[in-house]
This record gives C-alpha cells, structure tokens and sequence, in this order.
C-alpha cells in the first residue's frame, strides 16, 4: 500500500507549471489577450442606479466574460461550466479564483449571458475586438472571404400543421393555452436540406479577412435563408476595391451589379447548370479563386473541430444570435493566440 503524502505548500503551484508546459491553451490566451480592455464596456452596461444598502455584490464583471469564453471554447452548458470550474485548476488560474474564492453558479451564468444579450453587449464586444485588431495593423484590408455555415439547435417534433402555422408567423393555439409547452418551442428555427442532409436551426454567416481569417461582420438567420440574400448585410464601405472572394451560391445578376455599385472586385466561383456546364476556362478559374477561398473553410473547421460546436442549446433567435455571436467573439480571441498577435 502506498504511503499517503503530507500535501506541501508548493503542490498548487507545481501542478500548474505542469499544465503549463503540456501547452495549456488558456495561459496562451492570457497572455495574448488583455481582457481588462473589456472592463470599461463591461462596467458601463451594468451601471445601475444605487437602490440603497443591501444585496451581495455582484460577482467580476470581467471574470465572468472569460466565463463565457471558456463556455464556448470548450463547449460547455451552464451546468458543466460550474463544475468544471470547481474541479480544473486550469480554470480557477484563468479566471484568477483561489480555491477559498467562491465561484458563480449555473444561474448566476446564465443571468450575465442573458443581460448581455438584452444590452446588445455580445455585438459591441465582438467589435471591441475587432477595433483593437485594426489598431494594431492587424486587419489591413487585403480581401475578403463570405460562407456560412450552420448552427443547430435541438430538434422539435412538431406535427404538419404545427409546422405550416410557425411557417406562416403564428403560433399553434394548443401551445397558447400552455405556457410551459410554448417557452421550449422555437418558432424561429428551420428546417432545411443540404447535399440530400437535413439541419434545424439557424445560419452563421460571416465576412472574415484573407490573409488572418478574422471574423470582421457576421449575422445570424434561420438555417432555411439562402446565403446570397445576406452578401448586402455583411459588405460596406471598407469593402470598397477590395477582391470578394466566395463560392457559387452568391452568384447571380442582382450580387453582381452590387459589387460593381459598391465598387469590390468579385472573385466569386462561377456556377454550372445542366444545360449549360461550365467551360474548361472557367473551372481552371474556379480552381485558382478556391485556393484563397477554402481559407474561410478554415475557420469553421476550427469552431467544429477544435471548440467542437455544431449545435447550440437555446429557444429563439435572439439568444440563438448571442450564442453565435459568443461563438465568432471566442474564435477570434483564440485566432489572435495563433497570429502571436497581442492586444
């Protein structure tokens, strides 16, 4: 039998040089990322009036932003999170929480992320983000890559009729009677098909920069609108001149004579039909623009792949567009990590 070892007053820290030196993707961030940058948005969305003397005061607003960075990048419901801050020293040391510090709860989570979202804080952090990118040169407008990709949300059995009346922008009566049974519908998610595969949820479309794969815009619909429709949205004047470089699907009379009024040099994949295939020229034309192209496959790569998200947990498009939102924010933190760039 193993003798039992008398814990030391060093253990703590030996155990998080270990993680260090095992490449520990969080001290990375912290040593990338200032997140005191976000304190003064942060502290201003929150600013309420004195109420007079009472209450526990609320936890670090800053902290629980890299709450919900670590939520995302790891992919964790409210629930895990907590635990996972309770048991992983990888955790408290990122958050910079001891173990005699007392850590927010699952509801506590889950009201910090919905108060961002009735502020329309999510957006103005993702730009926060970007606005210290352009100042450190690092977007320097080269060029431009467009897609979306989907973002599911967990599948409603809903009969045919359900269905047609959410379609047709009403809700089933039988749900109206039943407060309950309506807060865990989406009647903004859809269904729709792509390469003969089914998806229920919304759309991530975003505009990201060629040569870093920054995220610079995105917007978020229901999973059944057609990536085309959005090109309008995601451009604007810092566009201007520059090459646009995106697949077959945002092709079409209407997107062509918007870049030429915008003035943006289209590099978008010409589209073949069945009476009239493409020519030799122009596949060798959709092989070249691919090669820049397929760099924004990159990024989705890394959301699926590495932060492992492809479906979120959520009711409705509002919260589906800050859970999106959180998503674009998270990557491009961890993007900054793999340019060595230092905010």
């Amino acid at each position: 039998m193993q003798k039992k070892k008398t814990r030391g007053l060093f253990d703590e820290e030996m155990r998080l040089d270990k993680l260090t030196k095992q490449n520990d993707p969080l001290v990375k961030l912290q040593s990338h990322i200032n997140f005191e940058l976000f304190r003064s948005l942060l502290t201003e969305s929150f600013k309420k009036e004195p109420r007079g003397a009472g209450g526990a005061p609320p936890f670090d607003y800053v902290m629980m932003f890299k709450i919900l960075v670590l939520q995302k990048f790891y992919n964790l419901s409210d629930d895990k999170t907590e635990f996972q801050i309770l048991d992983r020293m990888s955790f408290m040391r990122f958050l910079g929480l001891s173990l005699c510090d007392k850590v927010p709860d699952s509801k506590t989570i889950w009201n910090f992320r919905e108060e961002l979202t009735k502020r329309g804080m999510i957006e103005k952090l993702f730009a926060k983000v970007n606005e210290l990118l352009e100042n450190k040169g690092v977007l320097v407008n080269n060029g431009t890559m467009l897609d979306a990709s989907f973002v599911e949300v967990p599948r409603q059995r809903n009969s045919r009729d359900e269905n047609k009346e959410i379609k047709n922008g009403e809700t089933p009566d039988q749900w109206k009677m039943n407060p309950h049974k309506l807060s865990q519908k989406d009647v903004d998610a859809r269904w729709t098909k792509k390469n003969n595969v089914n998806y229920y949820g919304y759309k991530n479309h975003i505009k990201a920069d060629v040569k870093t794969k920054i995220i610079e815009k995105y917007t978020v619909t229901a999973a059944n609108v057609h990536d085309s429709k959005l090109l309008e949205c995601l451009i604007d004047e810092s566009d201007k001149g520059q090459e646009l470089y995106a697949d077959s699907a945002y092709t079409g009379e209407t997107i062509e004579k918007l870049l030429i009024e915008k003035e943006i040099q289209g590099q978008i994949n010409e589209k073949g039909c069945r009476y009239k295939p493409l020519t030799d020229v122009q596949k060798e034309n959709n092989r070249i623009k691919s090669k820049t192209r397929a760099r924004v496959e990159h990024i989705f790569g890394f959301v699926k792949n590495s932060m492992k998200v492809s479906v979120i947990r959520t009711i409705g498009q509002v919260r589906a567009e800050a859970q999106i939102g959180l998503l674009n924010l998270t990557y491009n933190l961890f993007r900054c990590t793999q340019l060595k760039v230092v905010l």
